[in-house]
């Protein structure tokens, strides 16, 4: 049986308290539950321990329980976290939220002065990017001109001794100018072999607002597959050869937060497994599903069994 190939993320590490009741902002004291783990990369690189795919995370947390709190948390779910600095100088990083009552969120982070928002390089990150045979690259690792020239080469590396890249570029519009992300999220993308856009991030680099027109163009430039997830309406994949869509599984939502990256874990996931297209997909929506049945964004990370027993029972029902 062929070795599972290893998946390596860099990206932020953090807590995220959640305000108990919807509102606006923070400007009075207000009931908060928390702490839970979070950060997009790690989300990701939990859901892809979680289905048993070797996994590792470069980043920093604190000498806290905030730091703590994640390191235990991803161990205990399989990643391998020997490229997870412990910054004596630096707090874990922190996500305050608060949902308003359209369903959108007011953030207060501190990112770029934690611990994961400098970079710490030295052997254990050398080692642990050496053994990676895919790198999962996030937009949000590209904030900074320090960060996104270190994960460029890194995917660039990877992709030069015969591995492969996915991307999520997680990623508003109005920021794509600000310190040369634009630049570095070309350059991720033409080394990307996969590339999983959400919603309007399908058209971020390209020059169509035709989504055939931005797919055909995304895989003439050297992707092999474009996933385009559209939250509850589903998602579709396309390669040179086809597409397929499948619908979001009916769940009663909680929490959304992470729900994309459950989702991209898994389809990345099975697709270094060689699974068929259509498959992989239904099992990154039963992953994306089941992500927001849970308060916390990291809470609704699944294992294979979940996953299926969502689908099997969708099937049933319907």
């Amino acid at each position: 049986m062929e070795a599972l190939r290893k998946i390596v993320v860099i990206g932020e590490i953090l807590v995220e308290i959640m305000a108990d009741d919807r509102g606006e902002g923070f400007l009075t004291p207000i009931a908060l539950t928390g702490p839970f783990p979070s950060g997009a990369p790690a989300i990701f690189v939990d859901q892809c321990a979680r289905l048993g795919q070797p996994a590792a995370i470069v980043s920093a947390i604190g000498n806290d329980d905030f730091g703590r709190l994640n390191l235990e948390r991803l161990k205990a779910d399989g990643v391998d976290t020997s490229a997870i600095y412990i910054d004596d100088d630096r707090p874990t990083g922190t996500a305050f939220v608060r949902y308003r009552h359209d369903g959108r969120r007011d953030f207060v982070f501190n990112i770029a002065h934690a611990a994961c928002g400098k970079l710490h390089r030295g052997d254990a990150t050398d080692r642990v990017l050496a053994s990676a045979d895919h790198i999962h690259v996030m937009g949000s690792s590209l904030s900074s001109p320090e960060f996104s020239g270190f994960v460029v080469s890194s995917a660039q590396s990877v992709k030069k001794r015969g591995g492969t890249v996915s991307f999520d570029p997680n990623m508003r519009k109005e920021i794509l100018n600000a310190n040369g992300i634009k630049e570095a999220m070309a350059s991720v993308l033409a080394v990307t072999d996969l590339y999983l856009p959400s919603d309007e991030e399908l058209f971020l680099l390209g020059d169509s607002s035709d989504i055939d027109a931005a797919v055909t163009q995304l895989l003439s430039g050297g992707i092999s597959a474009v996933v385009h997830k559209r939250g509850v309406k589903g998602a579709t994949y396309y390669d040179s050869n086809r597409s397929h869509t499948v619908s979001a599984y009916p769940v009663v939502e909680v929490d959304p937060t992470g729900a994309g990256d459950c989702f991209g874990a898994t389809f990345a996931t099975m697709w270094l497994r060689g699974t068929d297209p259509e498959t992989a997909l239904r099992l990154a929506a039963a992953a994306g599903a089941l992500a927001v049945t849970r308060r916390g964004p990291m809470e609704g990370a699944s294992d294979m069994s979940a996953l299926t027993d969502l689908i099997n029972t969708s099937k049933s029902a319907s």
